[in-house]
């Protein structure tokens, strides 16, 4: 008896493609979960987003420090070196620590979590920042406590680096009152441990030898870039807070907030510090 196999037909143009994609789709997955095992998936997130936009190393790196910043906020002083003899206050606690710690709340009433730095050194420049520090958050922190159906939210987190043997510290605070808009105010304290003075931003940019011209470009092109983002938002009617790239405040000499860490400087304009917003634009160099 004779028996007819079925012919083999040949596999089609399309056919070929579809494998492909197929095959390179198993291809990428098996790679992706072998990169999201060896760095870990937020780590692997970075990676991605870099890989396909198109900026460079520095803009990619610069990025992820303005991403990151909020990590900054650990309330310590970061591990350093200095062969200075600091006379403290207290020669039994951190050169900087959490003097006023505060989790409670009372419903309807306030929810606070603050830690409020306490610099511990023996000098008149100093006392004057803790006093500063104290009648800032300490004194609303006890406002706070004794209100009565505010519905009040009251966060507050620092960190402090000795980098050059310059103290710099920082401390963020939210604040929401009611039913208005949440306000965050940072403040920064620089201060250089060699010479017993306040620094200066300009100061601390000639200090680790940036070009201060490079700077304040720098800061102007940050400053336009988010001025035209917000003017953007605001033209689809958005409530914005509005900047003004021509204010006085962007200049070097008038920009009072910054903190250094690992080697570079952050400068911070925090409008919450003055009007009732928690915008704020950072430049980093």
């Amino acid at each position: 008896m004779n028996v007819n196999l079925p012919k083999k037909e040949n596999m089609g143009v399309r056919s070929v493609i579809i494998y492909t994609i197929s095959i390179s789709a198993c291809i990428i997955a098996i790679v992706i979960v072998c990169l999201s095992i060896f760095y870990g998936s937020d780590e692997l997130d970075r990676l991605m987003a870099g890989a396909g936009s198109g900026l460079s190393q520095e803009d990619e790196e610069y990025q992820l420090l303005a991403s990151n910043f909020d990590d900054i906020f650990q309330n310590t002083l970061e591990e350093y070196t200095t062969d200075i003899n600091i006379k403290k206050v207290d020669e039994g606690k951190e050169l900087v620590y959490a003097y006023y710690t505060k989790d409670e709340a009372k419903e309807n009433s306030y929810d606070i979590n603050l830690n409020i730095p306490y610099i511990n050194i023996d000098n008149e420049i100093i006392a004057a920042y803790n006093e500063e520090i104290k009648q800032t958050y300490e004194e609303k922190a006890e406002n706070t406590l004794q209100s009565e159906n505010g519905n009040i939210i009251y966060t507050l987190q620092y960190e402090a680096t000795i980098e050059n043997d310059i103290l710099s510290l920082i401390i963020r605070s939210n604040l929401k009152e009611g039913s208005s808009a949440q306000r965050l105010i940072i403040q920064t304290f620089n201060y250089d441990l060699k010479n017993n003075k306040e620094i200066s931003l300009e100061e601390m940019i000639r200090l680790k030898q940036f070009n201060l011209n490079e700077v304040q470009n720098k800061i102007d092109k940050e400053i336009k870039l988010e001025s035209q983002r917000v003017e953007d938002l605001r033209t689809l009617g958005y409530a914005v807070f509005e900047r003004n790239p021509e204010d006085e405040m962007y200049k070097i000499e008038n920009s009072q907030d910054f903190f250094v860490k690992d080697g570079n400087i952050y400068i911070i304009y925090a409008y919450g510090n003055e009007n009732i917003t928690s915008e704020m634009d950072l430049v980093i160099v």
